[in-house]
C-alpha cells in the first residue's frame, strides 16, 4: 500500500506533509552550520589562548633547558594541535554535510514543485471535461423539455376539432424536429458524459496515484539524507578522535617527563659561577699598637656583605639599562658560564662554517662543470654566489679565531692553527703555559708562487687584498671549501678564493 492508492483523497495532507519535511532538512542544515560555527570560534579562542601564554621575555630566558617550562610551552603547542583539529571538524562538517544536504535540499524542492504542478494540471484538464459535460447536460435538459412541450401541443392540435390539416401537420413536424435536437443532445451529453468519467478514472487511478508515489519516493529520500546526516554529523567528529587522543595523550606524557631532581640540578649547571664563598671577616684589634699583618699566602677575595648576596635588587642580580647584554659582553660573567657561551658560539660557527663549505665546494663543481658544457649554464653568472660564499667563509674564520682566543683566555682551552690543515688542537689548561717559543720552532715556507687572475678586495675577517696579475707566495693549499691562504711581497698573510689564482 502506497500514498497513491491509500491517501488518493488527501491531497493537501500530503502537499503539507512534504513541506515540513523539507523544513526539518532545512533546520538541520542550519544547525550544523552553527554547531560548525561554535567549532571554528573555539579554535580560535583556544588559539589565542596559547598565543596569550606562550614564552615570552629575553632569548636566554627563552632558550633555558627546564623542563617544566619547556613543558609548559609542550603543552600550548599541543593545545595549538588540537584547535586544528577542531577547526578540521568545522571544516568537515561544513563540506561533508552541508554542502551536500544544501544540494540535496534544493533538489527535493524542485522535485516537489514539478509533482504538485502536475497534479494541479490534471485537476485543470479534469474540470474543464466537467465543465463540458454540464454544458452539454443542460442543453440536453433543456432541449428535451422544448419536446416535451411541443409534442403536448401537437397533441391539443390533434384534439381540437377546430384545428385543420394543415395546422395539424406543421404541429408534427415541429415536435418532430425538437424531438430530433434533444435526441443530439442526448448523444452529445452521453458522449461528454463518457469522456469525463473516462479522465476522471485516469485522474484518480493513474495520474493521482503516480504523482503520489514519487512524493512518497521523494520523501523518503529526504528521511534518509536526514537519516545519513544524523549518522554524519557523529562519524565526522569520531574521525577526529584519534587525533585529539593523541594530543591529549602528548600533554600526559609531557607531564610525565618532568623530573624535578634534573630541574634543581639544571639551574645549577645554568648558573653557577665557580667562584669560592667570601672567606671570614677577621678580627680588627684597635687596642693592639700594630695591626697583625696579613697572611701572604692566603688568596685575595672580595669582601662581600651579606645583605649583597639577598637583596633581591642588588646590582650583580638586576640588569642595569646602559649595560650590554651578557651575549654581547661575555667578560661580565663568570668563568663557568662565561666559557660555556663561548663554547656554545664555536661550535654555532662550525656549522655555519661547514655549511658554507660545502655550499662553496658546490659551487665550483657547478662551474666546472658549466665550462665543461657552456651549454648547461654560463660559469660567470655563479661568480657573484662564489664571492658571496668566501665572504661568508672568512668572516666566520674570524669570528671562530676570535671566540677561541677568548676560550683560551678564560682556561677552556687553546688552538694552534697548523699550517698544512684546517684542523685545530686544543690544549688543557695544565699546559697551555708550557707551550712557549723555543728555539725550534717551526716558521710557515712557502709551498709554492701563484698569481692573481682577479682583484679581491678582502673585506672579511683572515683575508687579504689582492690586484690582478700580482704575485703571491702560496702557504696553504685548498682543503675543499674553495680557499687558499697566500703571502704578499710586504708579509700580510690571509685567505683569497681559490678561484681568484692561477698556481705557476
Amino acid at each position: 500500500m502506497d500514498w497513491g492508492s491509500a491517501l488518493w483523497d488527501q491531497h493537501d495532507v500530503i502537499e503539507r506533509h512534504t513541506q515540513s519535511g523539507l523544513d526539518l532538512l532545512e533546520r538541520y542544515v542550519k544547525f550544523v552550520k552553527e554547531r560548525a560555527d561554535i567549532e571554528q570560534n573555539y579554535a580560535k579562542q583556544l588559539r589565542n589562548l596559547c598565543k596569550k601564554h606562550s614564552r615570552r621575555g629575553s632569548k636566554e630566558d627563552q632558550d633555558t633547558k627546564l623542563t617544566d617550562q619547556q613543558a609548559f610551552q609542550d603543552v600550548l603547542n599541543e593545545l595549538n594541535e588540537y584547535a586544528g583539529q577542531r577547526e578540521l571538524l568545522s571544516e568537515n562538517m561544513t563540506v561533508t554535510i552541508c554542502a551536500d544536504l544544501i544540494k540535496s535540499l534544493q533538489e527535493l524542492r524542485l522535485e516537489r514543485k514539478i509533482c504538485l504542478s502536475d497534479i494541479k494540471k490534471a485537476q485543470q484538464n479534469l474540470d474543464i471535461f466537467f465543465k463540458h459535460l454540464e454544458l452539454s447536460k443542460r442543453r440536453f435538459e433543456k432541449e428535451w423539455k422544448e419536446a416535451e412541450k411541443t409534442i403536448q401541443q401537437t397533441e391539443k392540435i390533434q384534439l381540437d376539432t377546430n384545428s385543420t390539416k394543415a395546422d395539424v401537420e406543421k404541429a408534427k413536424q415541429q415536435a418532430h424536429l425538437r424531438t430530433h435536437i434533444a435526441d443530439e443532445c442526448k448523444n452529445e451529453y452521453a458522449v461528454q458524459l463518457q469522456r469525463y468519467n473516462k479522465e476522471q478514472n485516469q485522474f484518480y487511478h493513474s495520474e493521482i496515484p503516480d504523482v503520489f508515489k514519487k512524493l512518497q519516493e521523494m520523501e523518503e529520500r529526504r528521511i534518509r539524507m536526514l537519516a545519513d546526516g544524523y549518522v554524519q554529523f557523529s562519524e565526522t567528529e569520531k574521525k577526529i578522535l584519534p587525533n585529539i587522543s593523541k594530543c591529549l595523550d602528548t600533554i600526559s606524557t609531557t607531564g610525565r617527563n618532568i623530573n624535578e631532581k634534573q630541574e634543581t640540578m639544571a639551574l645549577i649547571e645554568q648558573y653557577k659561577t665557580g667562584l669560592t664563598p667570601p672567606a671570614d671577616v677577621e678580627f680588627e684589634d684597635y687596642s693592639q699598637g700594630v695591626k697583625p699583618a696579613a697572611n701572604e699566602n692566603a688568596p685575595h677575595l672580595p669582601k662581600v656583605r651579606i645583605k649583597q648576596l639577598f637583596h633581591k635588587k642588588n646590582k650583580a642580580t638586576s640588569p642595569d639599562k646602559t649595560m650590554p647584554s651578557p651575549m654581547k659582553d661575555l667578560s661580565r660573567l663568570p668563568p663557568d658560564k662565561r666559557r660555556k657561551c663561548l663554547q656554545e658560539k664555536i661550535d654555532n660557527v662550525n656549522k655555519e662554517l661547514q655549511i658554507e663549505s660545502e655550499q662553496s665546494e658546490a659551487l665550483m663543481k657547478m662551474k666546472g662543470v658549466y665550462e665543461q658544457n657552456s651549454q648547461l649554464g654560463d660559469p660567470s653568472s655563479l661568480q657573484p654566489q662564489i664571492i658571496q660564499t668566501a665572504h661568508n667563509i672568512a668572516k666566520l674564520r674570524g669570528e671562530l679565531n676570535k671566540y677561541q682566543a677568548q676560550l683560551s683566555e678564560v682556561g677552556g682551552g687553546t688552538f694552534i692553527q697548523n699550517p698544512s690543515s684546517e684542523s685545530s688542537v686544543s690544549l688543557s689548561d695544565e699546559n697551555i703555559y708550557e707551550c712557549g717559543f723555543d728555539e725550534d720552532f717551526d716558521v710557515d715556507v712557502p709551498i709554492g708562487q701563484c698569481k692573481a687572475l682577479y682583484s679581491y678586495d678582502g673585506g672579511s675577517d683572515g683575508a687579504v687584498c689582492m690586484q690582478v696579475g700580482e704575485q703571491l707566495s702560496l702557504m696553504e693549499e685548498d682543503h675543499g671549501d674553495g680557499w687558499v691562504r697566500v703571502q704578499k711581497a710586504n708579509g700580510d698573510v690571509g685567505y683569497v678564493p681559490a678561484s681568484y689564482i692561477q698556481i705557476i
